[in-house]
């Protein structure tokens, strides 16, 4: 599979394609393009996190308020049950994720 294959021009909603699924990982790749996750949703997840920007860029928003501004090549691993949300992807560009949940 490439990553690049099949991208949408516009997306009115994020969209997620799993890539990979066993009992202790997953793989996606999420495209963006502007959206965000609405104000007040956190997503508190059991696995662990890690998310790489591949194309464009996004704003990650921890429930402290503190937030990390991912670009390019940028990668977070957020740690099980730490909410967070998307607060900004970059709204003229598709913003390639690629997110490994693991346990």
């Amino acid at each position: 599979m490439n990553l690049f294959a099949s991208l949408p021009e516009q997306l009115t909603a994020e969209q997620f394609d799993e890539l990979l699924s066993r009992p202790t990982v997953r793989v996606e790749r999420i495209l963006s393009y502007g959206q965000v996750t609405p104000e007040g949703q956190w997503y508190d997840q059991v696995e662990h996190e890690w998310v790489l920007v591949l194309q464009g860029a996004g704003r990650i928003q921890y429930a402290d308020g503190s937030e990390i501004l991912l670009n390019v090549g940028d990668s977070v691993d957020i740690p099980a049950h730490c909410r967070h949300r998307v607060s900004w992807t970059a709204p003229q560009q598709l913003t390639i994720w690629l997110t490994v949940f693991y346990r």
